[in-house]
């Protein structure tokens, strides 16, 4: 098992930037996948990026060009550097992580995909 802990969420104006962090403790972290996702009120969770063992990674067509995400193995720890924010960006962001790929590489940006989650990092952008 692996637990997350995010962190890095606050408040911003349009065009700002954030970085968001997520802490991992337990097992193996640098082989899981993980990913980042996100909900805003009355929307279904939503995946944002995702990024496999060997680094590789894929962003919804929304935040692409304007969201990185990385993994710093020796830190355990999951980022997402957010640039160029808008106000439909303002959710509650969460990291998860799964220690299987086979399906994850069909749809890595599906919610389903992951056993295990954080609590979450809220990120609100004002007009």
């Amino acid at each position: 098992q692996v637990q997350l802990v995010e962190s890095g969420g606050g408040s911003v104006q349009t065009g700002g930037s954030l970085r968001l962090s997520c802490a991992a403790s337990g097992d193996t972290y640098s082989s899981y996948f993980m990913g980042w996702f996100r909900q805003a009120p009355g929307k279904e969770r939503e995946g944002v990026a995702a990024i496999d063992n060997d680094g590789a990674a894929r962003y919804a067509d929304s935040v692409k060009g304007r969201f990185t995400v990385s993994k710093d193995n020796a830190k355990n720890t999951l980022y997402l550097q957010m640039n160029s924010l808008k106000p439909e960006d303002t959710a509650m962001y969460y990291c998860a992580a799964e220690p299987y790929g086979g399906s994850w590489y069909i749809s890595p940006l599906s919610p389903k995909e992951y056993n295990y989650w954080g609590q979450g990092t809220q990120v609100t952008v004002s007009s």
